[in-house]
């Protein structure tokens, strides 16, 4: 018998895999610490990017301990900038100590909660329970954590094309190719760009995902929703979903959510939300009235890593009826001996191996915070909000063009003629100069400066200095 040999290359003693550990924690600490000090963003050279993208595989390997200072010179020093307290650019958030701690005894774990009976997969379960609570859905409801919001979007989705296909019994052959090809879809005007992906993934055309006309204030038109639906009803067509949003990305509006279900009700019509950043709205008591209606939808689009700050990517799919998930995705295999009393969590969604970090770090944070101090996390994002719009309508040279209930605040700089050029320029002297980073969006066919907070550092010191950096880029740009 041959003798058993490990495979060499990987392991690393006890004691200095400690030694590493201890290194990599204080370099964690160190980082987080720097942060606010440094520049939100540093742009690097396209020749070092270059460098850094194509770089080799040696034929020998290198020292382990080298990995730490590799990143800490070649990568930490270029970040996307969501970690600093002055980015308000992309609606991503910092990842919380707390979500750090989590993510690696996650991938020191690094169990697969896709399939078997292990408690990181009863974790994850308890994880969206939570979440689907904090926001509003009724008991029994639940779902799968994802990469993010464009894949719990998908996910339900296609779960709406599954449910309302089997509702007119054409769930394959050739009733279901002659009703796909009648599926209809509507969505907003400011309805994120994923629903697009998804519509497109799940395979319907550009022509049929409608989309609806706003209110004065940038909300769907329920009105005229109906109005659409009877009108593709009348020719033929079959529509099959609505998708609405809290918190959208360009504004912050929140769609009217029970107006909108009563169209779905009428005609037969799965509702999704897309509450990617603002699905736990319902958790503040300021926000809490715009989410009337919120228990009655099918599904509702979550993203963990926007409000709760923990580490991309975590979004979740949650629907009022599990079963209609697992209705979409369960498949089986003779390899893979599922428990139908307490079905794997893949039954639920496209991935088989799933990360538990995801739930790890959601669990660890919403425990540390408790029901409390969600709410207080929301709290502090509209009190910035709030200061922010004050600073912007107290001042002459800036003007506020959009301002949602949720906490993202659009606004220009005043420069008659000149507007889209000076709202870009502003935006990019801004992130080059690395005291602050802001988005850009269309609103009604001009660029405005957009801000999202979603940070659990940021302070009010930084919403003053976005302001002054934003005057004074602006005053150098028109003096």
């Amino acid at each position: 018998m041959l003798p058993t040999l490990p495979i060499t290359g990987l392991d690393i003693a006890p004691e200095e895999l400690r030694t590493e550990l201890i290194r990599a924690a204080n370099w964690v600490a160190d980082y987080l610490q720097a942060v606010p000090a440094g520049p939100v963003t540093r742009p690097r050279a396209l020749d070092e990017r270059r460098w850094l993208a194509s770089s080799p595989l040696r034929d020998e390997g290198r020292p382990h301990t080298e990995f730490t200072d590799f990143i800490d010179r070649e990568v930490a020093p270029f970040p996307c900038g969501n970690g600093h307290p002055a980015f308000f650019g992309w609606i991503n958030s910092p990842p919380a100590p707390t979500a750090i701690i989590a993510e690696l005894l996650s991938v020191t774990i690094n169990a697969s909660c896709g399939m078997g009976e292990h408690a990181s997969m009863d974790l994850e379960r308890g994880a969206v329970r939570a979440l689907a609570e904090l926001a509003g859905l009724p008991h029994g409801a639940g779902g799968v954590l994802t990469s993010g919001g464009s894949t719990a979007n998908l996910l339900c989705l296609a779960a709406a094309r599954s449910w309302y296909l089997a509702s007119i019994d054409a769930e394959d052959g050739e009733r279901y190719d002659a009703a796909h090809a009648l599926l209809v879809c509507y969505q907003s005007a400011d309805t994120h760009m994923s629903v697009g992906k998804s519509a497109r993934t799940i395979g319907l055309p550009a022509s049929r995902l409608r989309s609806i006309p706003l209110t004065d204030d940038r909300r769907l038109d329920a009105g005229a929703l109906r109005t659409a639906v009877e009108r593709d009803l009348a020719a033929g067509l079959l529509p099959f979903c609505v998708v609405s949003t809290t918190g959208s990305t360009a504004t912050g509006a929140i769609d009217p959510i029970a107006e909108i279900t009563a169209v779905c009700r009428d005609y037969g019509l799965w509702h999704h939300v897309d509450g990617a950043f603002g699905g736990l709205g319902a958790a503040h008591p300021a926000l809490a009235p715009h989410y009337a209606g919120i228990a009655d939808v099918d599904s509702l689009t979550v993203d963990p890593h926007k409000t709760l700050n923990v580490p991309i990517g975590c979004g979740a799919a949650l629907v009022t009826d599990p079963e209609r998930l697992r209705g979409a995705f369960s498949l089986r295999a003779s390899y893979l001996d599922g428990n139908d009393a307490w079905p794997w969590l893949s039954d639920y969604t496209i991935e088989l191996t799933r990360p538990a970090g995801r739930a790890f770090t959601v669990w660890a944070v919403l425990h540390q915070l408790g029901r409390e101090g969600v709410t207080a996390l929301l709290d502090g994002y509209l009190r910035h909000t709030a200061l922010l719009r004050e600073l912007i309508e107290a001042h002459p040279d800036l003007e506020l063009v959009a301002d949602g209930p949720w906490s993202i605040t659009c606004f220009r700089y005043r420069t008659p003629g000149r507007g889209d050029a000076i709202t870009t320029a502003i935006a990019d002297r801004l992130r080059d100069r690395g005291r602050a980073f802001l988005a850009t969006v269309d609103i009604d066919g001009e660029l405005a400066l957009r801000a999202s907070i979603c940070n659990y550092r940021t302070s009010e010191a930084d919403i003053r200095t976005l302001v002054a950096e934003v005057l004074a880029i602006g005053a150098e740009l028109c003096g």
